[in-house]
């Protein structure tokens, strides 16, 4: 499918997160992009020429269908335990409002959905983060988009709003040894910058790879090292 250069827009879904963050401000500075629309339960105090911002309620994401026109979806929704309080809350997040809104979006003519997921994701797995994770996938899969890339990263590394001084420690810990974490076996669980995966998500986007792919986090450093060149 051909689309024009420079005239696309992207569609973001989970702007006020941590990749979510990278991704809309790597966006607005991307040449191809005419519009960046960013969906959200609040505005962010971001400007950029072509970004459009809608404050929108995600338990009737199809009502705002008509405001989704354009030809990549970006999904960078998610929570934490921490955060959700419970299951149902952290499910609602993590799988409804990112099913719903991709399928609102698919509905409305996307071409390419680029999601992060996690490493581990496994609609048949022990741990509920892992499953939720897993069932997203399985449910994606199933929509009418015809490139569909699923980013797994490992531990997300980059400046949280809210961060412990144990984790402050740890990641500075994992830092220093991400770099020796490589090969088919071990390169999954790397440690990535969200930045990076940002990278990753957009330079995959304009490759316009048709089907499923997935992206472990190895091949997400590679990939926003390397610019648009794509490992499959």
């Amino acid at each position: 499918m051909e689309i024009s250069k420079h005239q696309k827009t992207a569609l973001v879904f989970g702007g006020s997160g941590l990749v979510g963050g990278f991704v809309l401000r790597q966006l607005i500075a991307h040449p191809a992009y005419k519009r960046v629309v960013s969906f959200g339960r609040r505005k962010l105090d971001l400007k950029g020429e072509g970004l459009e911002q809608h404050v929108i309620d995600f338990d009737k994401a199809a009502d705002y269908q008509h405001l989704m026109e354009g030809q990549d979806v970006f999904s960078c929704l998610g929570t934490t335990m921490a955060k959700a309080g419970s299951k149902a809350a952290f499910y609602k997040v993590d799988f409804t409002y990112a099913y719903e809104t991709a399928k609102a979006a698919a509905a409305a003519g996307a071409n390419q959905l680029m999601l992060v997921s996690s490493v581990g994701a496994d609609p048949e797995s022990l741990f509920f983060y892992s499953r939720v994770k897993g069932e997203l996938e399985a449910a994606i899969r199933e929509l009418p988009l015809w490139g569909m890339h699923i980013f797994q990263p490992s531990l997300l590394l980059g400046p949280r709003q809210e961060q412990r001084l144990a984790e402050q420690l740890a990641v500075r810990l994992t830092r220093g040894v991400a770099p020796y974490i490589r090969g088919k076996v071990m390169g999954k669980y790397r440690p990535v910058e969200a930045e990076d995966v940002a990278k990753a998500m957009i330079a995959v986007a304009q490759g316009l790879q048709p089907g499923q792919i997935i992206y472990d986090s190895e091949a997400i450093h590679e990939i926003a090292n390397a610019g648009t060149r794509l490992l499959r």
